[in-house]
Protein backbone atom coordinates (compact mmCIF):
# COMPACT_ATOMS: atom_id res chain seq x y z
CA UNK A 1 0.00 0.00 0.00
CA UNK A 2 2.49 2.70 -1.38
CA UNK A 3 1.34 6.43 -0.35
CA UNK A 4 1.01 7.67 -3.28
CA UNK A 5 -1.32 10.72 -5.27
CA UNK A 6 -4.58 9.40 -7.43
CA UNK A 7 -6.13 11.04 -10.26
CA UNK A 8 -8.06 13.70 -8.74
CA UNK A 9 -11.12 13.42 -10.61
CA UNK A 10 -11.37 9.20 -9.27
CA UNK A 11 -10.16 10.35 -5.43
CA UNK A 12 -12.97 12.76 -5.59
CA UNK A 13 -15.46 10.38 -6.58
CA UNK A 14 -14.59 7.76 -3.67
CA UNK A 15 -15.31 11.05 -1.14
CA UNK A 16 -18.95 10.23 -1.75
CA UNK A 17 -18.58 7.49 -0.08
CA UNK A 18 -17.33 8.38 3.63
CA UNK A 19 -20.35 10.14 5.18
CA UNK A 20 -19.55 10.90 8.50
CA UNK A 21 -20.92 9.44 11.90
CA UNK A 22 -19.49 9.54 15.09
CA UNK A 23 -18.87 6.70 17.78
CA UNK A 24 -16.38 7.76 20.82
CA UNK A 25 -14.71 4.35 22.11
CA UNK A 26 -11.80 4.29 23.63
CA UNK A 27 -9.91 1.03 25.41
CA UNK A 28 -6.52 0.36 25.23
CA UNK A 29 -5.20 -3.71 24.96
CA UNK A 30 -3.44 -4.97 27.58
CA UNK A 31 0.43 -6.70 27.33
CA UNK A 32 2.97 -7.80 29.91
CA UNK A 33 5.72 -7.86 26.95
CA UNK A 34 5.29 -5.55 24.13
CA UNK A 35 3.80 -1.99 24.07
CA UNK A 36 0.02 -1.77 24.19
CA UNK A 37 -1.83 -0.71 21.49
CA UNK A 38 -2.43 3.23 20.97
CA UNK A 39 0.13 3.44 24.50
CA UNK A 40 2.31 6.58 24.08
CA UNK A 41 5.58 6.69 24.34
CA UNK A 42 7.42 8.60 26.58
CA UNK A 43 8.31 11.89 24.89
CA UNK A 44 5.67 11.48 22.44
CA UNK A 45 2.54 14.11 21.39
CA UNK A 46 -0.72 12.59 21.72
CA UNK A 47 -2.46 11.32 18.84
CA UNK A 48 -5.01 13.19 17.08
CA UNK A 49 -7.72 10.90 16.37
CA UNK A 50 -10.79 11.82 14.18
CA UNK A 51 -14.04 12.54 16.08
CA UNK A 52 -15.85 9.16 13.52
CA UNK A 53 -12.83 7.16 14.28
CA UNK A 54 -11.60 6.74 17.55
CA UNK A 55 -9.74 3.78 18.38
CA UNK A 56 -11.96 0.34 19.47
CA UNK A 57 -10.28 -2.71 19.45
CA UNK A 58 -12.97 -4.13 17.30
CA UNK A 59 -11.96 -1.29 15.03
CA UNK A 60 -8.64 -2.18 15.03
CA UNK A 61 -9.43 -6.06 14.30
CA UNK A 62 -11.31 -5.00 11.36
CA UNK A 63 -8.65 -2.87 9.82
CA UNK A 64 -5.65 -5.59 10.62
CA UNK A 65 -7.78 -8.46 8.69
CA UNK A 66 -8.12 -5.70 6.17
CA UNK A 67 -4.23 -4.74 5.73
CA UNK A 68 -3.28 -8.51 5.60
CA UNK A 69 -6.36 -9.47 3.47
CA UNK A 70 -5.23 -9.81 -0.39
CA UNK A 71 -8.46 -9.15 -1.44
CA UNK A 72 -8.64 -5.73 -1.53
CA UNK A 73 -6.54 -6.12 -5.12
CA UNK A 74 -7.95 -6.65 -8.63
CA UNK A 75 -6.52 -10.18 -9.10
CA UNK A 76 -6.39 -10.61 -5.27
CA UNK A 77 -2.80 -11.43 -5.79
CA UNK A 78 -1.26 -8.78 -2.90
CA UNK A 79 -2.00 -6.75 0.31
CA UNK A 80 -1.24 -3.94 2.08
CA UNK A 81 1.47 -6.09 3.95
CA UNK A 82 2.78 -6.93 0.72
CA UNK A 83 4.41 -3.81 0.39
CA UNK A 84 4.66 -2.77 4.36
CA UNK A 85 5.86 -5.96 6.69
CA UNK A 86 5.62 -5.59 10.37
CA UNK A 87 9.42 -7.62 10.32
CA UNK A 88 10.57 -4.55 7.91
CA UNK A 89 8.90 -1.73 9.85
CA UNK A 90 6.17 -1.85 7.98
CA UNK A 91 8.07 -1.02 4.31
CA UNK A 92 9.73 -3.65 2.17
CA UNK A 93 13.21 -4.52 0.96
CA UNK A 94 12.49 -3.75 -3.03
CA UNK A 95 13.62 -0.48 -5.19
CA UNK A 96 9.62 -0.64 -6.54
CA UNK A 97 6.91 -2.57 -5.07
CA UNK A 98 5.31 -4.61 -7.95
CA UNK A 99 1.53 -4.17 -8.19
CA UNK A 100 -0.57 -6.47 -9.50
CA UNK A 101 -0.59 -8.58 -12.68
CA UNK A 102 3.51 -7.09 -12.14
CA UNK A 103 2.89 -4.06 -12.83
CA UNK A 104 5.87 -1.68 -11.97
CA UNK A 105 6.26 0.65 -9.15
CA UNK A 106 6.86 3.70 -9.21
CA UNK A 107 8.39 4.96 -5.74
CA UNK A 108 9.74 2.84 -3.04
CA UNK A 109 7.33 1.85 -0.51
CA UNK A 110 7.84 3.96 2.72
CA UNK A 111 7.54 2.63 6.38
CA UNK A 112 4.55 2.79 8.16
CA UNK A 113 6.60 3.29 11.10
CA UNK A 114 4.51 6.50 13.39
CA UNK A 115 2.00 7.10 10.33
CA UNK A 116 -0.48 8.65 13.15
CA UNK A 117 2.05 11.62 13.86
CA UNK A 118 2.22 12.84 10.08
CA UNK A 119 0.61 15.66 9.08
CA UNK A 120 -0.37 14.74 5.42
CA UNK A 121 0.36 11.65 3.21
CA UNK A 122 2.53 10.70 -0.09
CA UNK A 123 5.65 11.66 -0.63
CA UNK A 124 4.09 14.71 -2.30
CA UNK A 125 1.78 15.36 0.70
CA UNK A 126 -1.44 15.66 -0.98
CA UNK A 127 -3.52 13.86 1.04
CA UNK A 128 -4.93 15.07 4.90
CA UNK A 129 -5.39 11.67 6.58
CA UNK A 130 -4.92 8.33 7.05
CA UNK A 131 -8.52 7.77 6.02
CA UNK A 132 -8.15 9.27 3.15
CA UNK A 133 -4.44 7.87 1.92
CA UNK A 134 -6.32 4.40 1.82
CA UNK A 135 -7.97 5.26 -1.20
CA UNK A 136 -5.34 5.52 -2.97
CA UNK A 137 -3.64 2.48 -3.01
CA UNK A 138 -6.77 0.42 -3.76
CA UNK A 139 -7.33 2.53 -6.96
CA UNK A 140 -4.00 3.01 -8.26
CA UNK A 141 -3.47 1.19 -11.45
CA UNK A 142 -0.34 0.32 -10.38
CA UNK A 143 -1.00 -1.16 -7.06
CA UNK A 144 -4.48 -2.75 -6.18
CA UNK A 145 -5.88 -1.09 -9.45
CA UNK A 146 -9.82 -1.49 -7.83
CA UNK A 147 -12.71 -0.22 -8.37
CA UNK A 148 -14.24 0.46 -4.88
CA UNK A 149 -17.73 -0.07 -5.58
CA UNK A 150 -16.92 -3.08 -6.81
CA UNK A 151 -14.34 -3.70 -4.11
CA UNK A 152 -17.09 -3.12 -1.45
CA UNK A 153 -19.65 -5.34 -3.24
CA UNK A 154 -17.62 -8.00 -3.45
CA UNK A 155 -16.40 -7.61 0.85
CA UNK A 156 -19.70 -7.87 1.36
CA UNK A 157 -20.45 -11.65 0.25
CA UNK A 158 -18.15 -12.57 3.52
CA UNK A 159 -20.63 -12.69 6.12
CA UNK A 160 -18.27 -12.43 8.92
CA UNK A 161 -16.74 -9.12 7.46
CA UNK A 162 -20.14 -7.81 7.69
CA UNK A 163 -21.00 -8.84 11.26
CA UNK A 164 -17.71 -6.93 11.95
CA UNK A 165 -18.66 -3.54 10.49
CA UNK A 166 -21.70 -3.70 12.38
CA UNK A 167 -19.93 -4.57 15.53
CA UNK A 168 -16.69 -1.58 14.86
CA UNK A 169 -18.93 1.03 13.06
CA UNK A 170 -22.90 0.08 13.76
CA UNK A 171 -23.74 0.34 9.97
CA UNK A 172 -23.20 -2.06 7.30
CA UNK A 173 -20.04 -2.96 5.30
CA UNK A 174 -19.09 0.58 2.80
CA UNK A 175 -16.35 2.21 1.74
CA UNK A 176 -16.63 4.40 5.02
CA UNK A 177 -15.59 1.06 7.43
CA UNK A 178 -13.37 0.20 5.10
CA UNK A 179 -11.42 3.25 5.14
CA UNK A 180 -11.92 4.02 8.71
CA UNK A 181 -10.84 0.56 9.96
CA UNK A 182 -7.76 0.78 7.88
CA UNK A 183 -6.72 3.66 9.22
CA UNK A 184 -7.32 2.63 12.65
CA UNK A 185 -4.87 0.12 12.47
CA UNK A 186 -2.60 1.94 11.31
CA UNK A 187 -2.58 4.65 13.61
CA UNK A 188 -1.77 2.04 16.05
CA UNK A 189 1.88 1.42 14.33
CA UNK A 190 3.35 3.07 17.21
CA UNK A 191 7.23 3.03 17.22
CA UNK A 192 9.52 4.33 20.40
CA UNK A 193 10.52 2.02 22.48
CA UNK A 194 14.27 1.95 20.73
CA UNK A 195 17.44 2.15 22.67
CA UNK A 196 17.50 5.90 21.42
CA UNK A 197 13.86 6.22 23.55
CA UNK A 198 15.60 4.33 26.41
CA UNK A 199 18.48 6.62 26.99
CA UNK A 200 17.21 10.19 25.88
CA UNK A 201 13.69 9.57 27.46
CA UNK A 202 14.18 7.11 30.21
CA UNK A 203 17.34 7.79 31.54
CA UNK A 204 18.36 4.44 30.83
CA UNK A 205 22.57 3.46 30.17
CA UNK A 206 21.12 1.98 26.68
CA UNK A 207 23.45 3.23 24.06
CA UNK A 208 26.98 2.05 24.12
CA UNK A 209 30.40 4.11 23.17
CA UNK A 210 29.62 4.12 19.86
CA UNK A 211 26.47 4.78 19.48
CA UNK A 212 26.82 7.74 22.03
CA UNK A 213 29.46 9.40 19.68
CA UNK A 214 27.23 8.91 16.60
CA UNK A 215 24.28 11.08 18.33
CA UNK A 216 26.71 13.57 19.22
CA UNK A 217 27.75 13.66 15.45
CA UNK A 218 23.79 13.65 14.50
CA UNK A 219 22.69 17.00 16.36
CA UNK A 220 26.24 18.42 15.66
CA UNK A 221 26.14 21.40 13.60
CA UNK A 222 29.10 20.34 11.43
CA UNK A 223 26.68 17.35 10.09
CA UNK A 224 23.43 19.15 11.13
CA UNK A 225 21.41 15.75 10.28
CA UNK A 226 19.01 16.64 12.67
CA UNK A 227 18.11 20.23 10.21
CA UNK A 228 15.57 17.94 8.51
CA UNK A 229 15.06 14.73 10.96
CA UNK A 230 14.35 16.57 14.33
CA UNK A 231 12.11 15.67 16.88
CA UNK A 232 10.57 12.83 18.56
CA UNK A 233 10.17 11.29 15.03
CA UNK A 234 13.03 11.85 13.44
CA UNK A 235 11.15 14.37 10.96
CA UNK A 236 10.70 17.33 10.38
CA UNK A 237 7.67 16.79 7.89
CA UNK A 238 9.14 19.12 5.26
CA UNK A 239 9.18 18.87 1.56
CA UNK A 240 13.03 18.96 0.65
CA UNK A 241 15.22 18.05 -2.38
CA UNK A 242 18.64 16.43 -1.23
CA UNK A 243 20.77 16.71 -4.53
CA UNK A 244 19.99 12.91 -5.35
CA UNK A 245 20.06 13.97 -9.14
CA UNK A 246 20.85 16.81 -11.47
CA UNK A 247 17.44 15.73 -13.31
CA UNK A 248 14.92 13.67 -11.74
CA UNK A 249 12.14 11.67 -13.82
CA UNK A 250 9.78 12.27 -11.15
CA UNK A 251 8.30 15.70 -10.49
CA UNK A 252 8.31 14.88 -6.68
CA UNK A 253 5.96 17.65 -4.96
CA UNK A 254 5.32 19.60 -8.25
CA UNK A 255 3.23 17.08 -9.63
CA UNK A 256 0.77 18.17 -6.72
CA UNK A 257 1.18 22.16 -7.03
CA UNK A 258 2.31 22.64 -10.16
CA UNK A 259 4.87 25.21 -8.69
CA UNK A 260 8.11 25.08 -10.33
CA UNK A 261 10.17 25.79 -6.79
CA UNK A 262 8.51 21.98 -6.35
CA UNK A 263 9.95 20.34 -8.69
CA UNK A 264 11.52 17.49 -7.55
CA UNK A 265 10.94 17.99 -3.23
CA UNK A 266 9.75 15.16 -1.34
CA UNK A 267 8.69 14.65 1.68
CA UNK A 268 11.61 14.13 3.98
CA UNK A 269 11.05 10.74 5.75
CA UNK A 270 11.45 9.40 9.60
CA UNK A 271 14.86 8.19 10.29
CA UNK A 272 12.77 5.50 13.09
CA UNK A 273 14.10 1.79 12.06
CA UNK A 274 15.92 3.39 9.36
CA UNK A 275 18.47 0.23 9.63
CA UNK A 276 15.25 -2.27 8.67
CA UNK A 277 13.89 0.11 5.41
CA UNK A 278 16.63 -0.46 2.47
CA UNK A 279 16.95 0.64 0.14
CA UNK A 280 16.48 4.49 0.23
CA UNK A 281 15.17 7.26 -1.22
CA UNK A 282 12.26 8.18 -3.25
CA UNK A 283 13.47 6.03 -6.07
CA UNK A 284 15.13 3.30 -3.55
CA UNK A 285 18.34 3.68 -5.72
CA UNK A 286 20.46 3.61 -2.56
CA UNK A 287 20.68 0.30 -0.81
CA UNK A 288 23.63 1.02 2.20
CA UNK A 289 23.89 3.68 5.53
CA UNK A 290 27.06 4.27 4.04
CA UNK A 291 26.02 5.27 0.46
CA UNK A 292 23.47 7.69 2.35
CA UNK A 293 26.14 9.34 4.05
CA UNK A 294 28.58 9.83 1.31
CA UNK A 295 25.78 11.46 -0.51
CA UNK A 296 25.17 13.69 1.70
CA UNK A 297 28.77 14.29 2.80
CA UNK A 298 29.47 15.05 -1.05
CA UNK A 299 26.59 17.71 -0.82
CA UNK A 300 24.16 16.20 -3.48
CA UNK A 301 24.38 17.08 -7.08
CA UNK A 302 23.15 20.15 -8.47
CA UNK A 303 19.79 20.12 -8.42
CA UNK A 304 18.41 24.19 -8.82
CA UNK A 305 15.63 23.37 -6.20
CA UNK A 306 18.41 21.70 -3.64
CA UNK A 307 17.74 22.54 -0.41
CA UNK A 308 20.94 25.31 0.76
CA UNK A 309 20.80 22.48 4.13
CA UNK A 310 23.06 20.43 2.11
CA UNK A 311 26.36 21.90 2.54
CA UNK A 312 28.32 18.98 2.21
CA UNK A 313 30.67 17.51 5.68
CA UNK A 314 33.90 15.83 6.47
CA UNK A 315 33.39 12.93 8.03
CA UNK A 316 35.84 9.49 8.92
CA UNK A 317 36.07 6.29 8.68
CA UNK A 318 35.50 5.96 12.25
CA UNK A 319 32.95 8.54 12.48
CA UNK A 320 30.67 7.27 9.98
CA UNK A 321 30.85 3.89 11.84
CA UNK A 322 29.88 5.71 14.86
CA UNK A 323 26.77 7.54 13.05
CA UNK A 324 25.64 4.22 12.06
CA UNK A 325 26.01 2.90 15.51
CA UNK A 326 23.66 5.81 16.47
CA UNK A 327 21.14 5.54 13.67
CA UNK A 328 20.89 1.70 14.59
CA UNK A 329 20.20 2.79 17.52
CA UNK A 330 16.95 3.94 16.53
CA UNK A 331 15.52 0.25 15.49
CA UNK A 332 12.75 -0.82 17.96
CA UNK A 333 12.98 -4.59 18.36
CA UNK A 334 9.09 -4.20 20.21
CA UNK A 335 7.58 -2.46 17.29
CA UNK A 336 8.73 -4.92 14.72
CA UNK A 337 8.79 -8.72 16.84
CA UNK A 338 5.09 -7.20 18.93
CA UNK A 339 2.77 -10.47 18.02
CA UNK A 340 -0.45 -8.19 17.41
CA UNK A 341 1.39 -6.61 14.16
CA UNK A 342 1.89 -10.39 12.85
CA UNK A 343 0.42 -11.78 10.22
CA UNK A 344 -2.95 -13.76 10.96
Amino acid sequence: MKLRVLGFGCFAACLLFLNACQQDDSIQMDSSEWPELMDIPTGFPAIEEPADNTFSPARWALGKRLFFDKALSIDSSISCASCHLPALAFSDNEAFSPGVFDAPGGRNAPSLTNVAYLPYYTREGGIPSLELQVLIPIQEPNEFNHNMVELIEQIRMDQTYRDQALDAYDREFDAFVLTRALACFERSLISGHAPFDDYFYRGKNSLNPSELRGMDLFFSDSLACSSCHGGFNFTENTFENNGLYEVYEDPGRYRLTQDSTDIARFKTPTLRNIELTAPYMHDGSMWTLEEVIQHYANGGQNHFNKSPLLQGFSISEEEQVDLIAFLKSLTDESFISNPLFAEP
